[in-house]
């Protein structure tokens, strides 16, 4: 099962401008007077370089003292290596004294923070490159007012959290409450995988934020043109086959063998790596400088190796140092890993990511997705491969199996909205007479309920969280269509959005859940065309008011084989379209009747999980569907409303009955 996305290499992301800075880069250094920061960029945009703009200007333009950099590895530092911006514009070179790039360093973590608490007292010293270990134990033991006047910058915030027991995420928050300090956080991915929010709603609306997407990154390019995300199932071992038909030995590979906790490892590391490594061929030499692999496959090609699994500090040591250097393409063929060359791993060259195992965290996907959409010469398409296990309808875990497997397909689906072009939204009132809107341009009637501030900033700049943690709490009751279009969209939904922001009114609340559900729908449906690019043929709706006057947006969606504006989508069609169906479509397509039948029963076995909240909404559907029909709801129906209806009957009862023999 692959998805395939294709884009129109513009090379407007990689083009430069007059100061050195590529488009998501400008975009972030025009919000540089901002006290609090938040960059939502992809991988491979360039947000190292966007950071040292960002810096540079804080230090010698805005009158910073200090600027400190953590990132999660230190296997990443090489992102911020000395850099000559001069040379291509900007004012100034990005520079670290080695005494103070703590990630290149060999010393031990009480060690660097003694350096790091050097760093705060040395007054021409100004910038800092450290871990986040690092910045979390410093700050420990450094008073909060010592960082007024810095700037701190958290690389892959995502491993930041609200949750009490975050010690960097608490130690923000109190920096931020106790000094005047700049922050600027920077992610690829701003949803956990554990659902858990980054920082609390009252921090979080302190940060402007940069939002630079997939798809404007990958349409911009000048070399990738495609890419393709594959889900490939198998049964019993992995090595049975399964492994050799998805490598493909002429592609640059990072392949991620499974987490040794996982259902899909075989527990023993090492030996999986060696597996790998006959199927690839045989060993000719490895290198002792960089223990750099060399086999012969059974073409007679020659390929590079690297086991970034073999943990021993020397070893690894010693091949980070060798993939760090890397220049030309023929340097490095294919990478083994496991917690290793994900986030902010740079090997431009690298064509396929491929993944062993289910991986829950969607962050997690999105950053080894990130290791192939690097744009390189010679580099036309990428791929990105999932081998999951298969699930067995004689093992006791299926309900787990099935879930993980519906989650994984998810994954797709999310990203393809992640790679469709970006929904924008702007107040009515905003728009002036004749202006040219952006593709994608939702236009928010603001004559009767002005959305406020708040609401704007979440449509913009928070919907891929939302649409997260959606997936992440009913992905199995979606994904099979337990759940009605209209439970989804006026239950769940709604629940998400006062989970995530609580303290949105019901108001805000309702507008949210509006736009989101357009935005959902708009990708459902296949994105925006704009007024210019519709077919000669096009039967449309909606291009003019009563009046005969155009409406502002010149904008469609396609609907069947209808056009319609997208400021006239009706919110009761929204409201009656499962976003999220086509990945349960794709499923049924892909798989095999008797795993399809496996996740079917299993399905419609399990217990029911409905909330009083969504059984008491649907009563009055199932009180009107009795009185047009002359019968009950039946489980058994096609239309999924009507059997959502029938199980809240029997939810309803069994709760009836729970609560009369409580009283008995």
């Amino acid at each position: 099962m692959t998805a395939h996305f294709e884009y129109q290499q513009t090379g407007k992301s990689t083009e430069l401008n007059a100061m050195g800075m590529r488009e998501m880069q400008a975009r972030a250094f025009e919000k540089r007077h901002s006290q609090y920061l938040l960059i939502k960029a992809p991988p491979a945009s360039g947000k190292s370089r966007a950071l040292m703009f960002l810096a540079l200007d804080k230090l010698y333009q805005q009158g910073l003292r200090k600027a400190i950099i953590a990132i999660p590895q230190m296997s990443i530092g090489g992102s911020f290596a000395n850099t000559p911006l001069s040379h291509f514009g900007f004012f100034k070179d990005w520079e670290i004294l080695p005494q103070n790039n703590l990630c290149q360093m060999e010393m031990d973590e009480k060690s660097k923070v003694q350096a790091f608490k050097r760093f705060m007292q040395q007054p021409d010293e100004r910038i800092l490159l450290c871990t986040h270990s690092t910045l979390r134990f410093a700050t420990e033991q450094l008073d909060a007012t010592e960082f007024n006047d810095c700037l701190i910058s958290i690389d892959e915030f995502h491993h930041v959290s609200a949750h009490e027991d975050n010690k960097l995420g608490e130690r923000l928050d109190k920096i931020m409450q106790q000094s005047n300090a700049h922050i600027i956080a920077m992610t690829g991915s701003y949803f956990r995988g554990d659902a858990m929010p980054i920082l609390t709603p009252e921090d979080e609306l302190k940060f402007d934020t940069v939002v630079y997407t997939y798809y404007e990154q990958l349409n911009g390019y000048r070399y990738l043109k495609s890419i393709d995300l594959g889900y490939h199932f198998y049964i019993g071992s992995y090595f049975d086959n399964a492994l050799s038909e998805v490598l493909d030995l002429t592609k640059k590979t990072i392949i991620h063998i499974p987490n040794v906790n996982s259902a899909e490892s075989t527990k023993n590391k090492y030996d999986e790596v060696d597996r790998i490594l006959d199927i690839i061929g045989d060993i000719v030499e490895v290198d002792p400088n960089t223990n750099v692999f060399t086999l012969k496959t059974v073409t007679g090609e020659l390929l590079k190796v690297a086991d970034l699994v073999n943990d021993d500090p020397e070893v690894r040591s010693k091949t980070l140092a060798y993939l760090r250097n890397i220049k030309q393409a023929d340097e490095m063929d294919i990478i083994i890993a496991l917690n290793m060359a994900k986030e902010g791993f740079d090997w431009t060259f690298c064509e396929h990511a491929l993944t062993i195992g289910y991986r829950s965290s969607l962050t997690e996907v999105v950053q080894i997705i990130g290791r192939a959409t690097r744009d390189c010469i010679g580099k036309t398409s990428a791929r990105f491969t999932n081998l999951i296990a298969q699930p067995d309808a004689e093992n006791e875990d299926v309900r787990n199996a099935v879930n993980n497997l519906l989650k994984a397909i998810t994954l797709s689906l999310l990203m393809e909205q992640v790679l469709a072009p970006n929904i924008t939204f702007r107040r009515r009132s905003e728009v002036t007479e004749n202006e040219t809107l952006p593709v994608g341009t939702v236009i928010v009637d603001d004559t009767v309920q002005r959305p406020s501030d708040r609401v704007m900033k979440i449509l913009n700049g928070g919907k891929e969280e939302i649409m997260a943690a959606l997936l992440q709490q009913e992905t199995k009751a979606i994904m099979t269509n337990d759940v009605a279009p209209e439970t989804l969209s006026e239950v769940l939904l709604p629940q998400v959005i006062k989970q995530r922001y609580p303290d949105l009114n019901e108001q805000e609340i309702e507008q949210v859940q509006v736009g989101m559900l357009q935005a959902m729908t708009i990708g459902q449906l296949g994105g925006v065309v704009n007024g210019e690019d519709l077919p000669e043929d096009a039967v449309i709706d909606g291009v003019a008011e009563p009046s005969g006057e155009y409406v502002v947006n010149k904008q469609f969606v396609k609907m069947g084989e209808r056009f319609i504006n997208i400021e006239k989508l009706d919110l009761d069609l929204i409201q009656a379209i499962n976003p999220f169906q086509n990945a349960y479509e794709i499923l049924s397509k892909s798989v095999t009747p008797e795993m399809l039948k496996t996740i079917q029963s299993v399905a419609s076995v399990s217990k029911i999980a409905m909330t009083e909240q969504e059984a008491l909404m649907l009563w009055q559907r199932i009180q009107d569907f009795m009185r047009k029909n002359n019968k009950e709801p039946s489980l058994t129906a096609n239309y999924p409303l009507e059997k959502r209806m029938a199980e809240a009957i029997i939810w309803l009862r069994n709760e009836k009955r729970k609560r009369l023999s409580q009283e008995q």
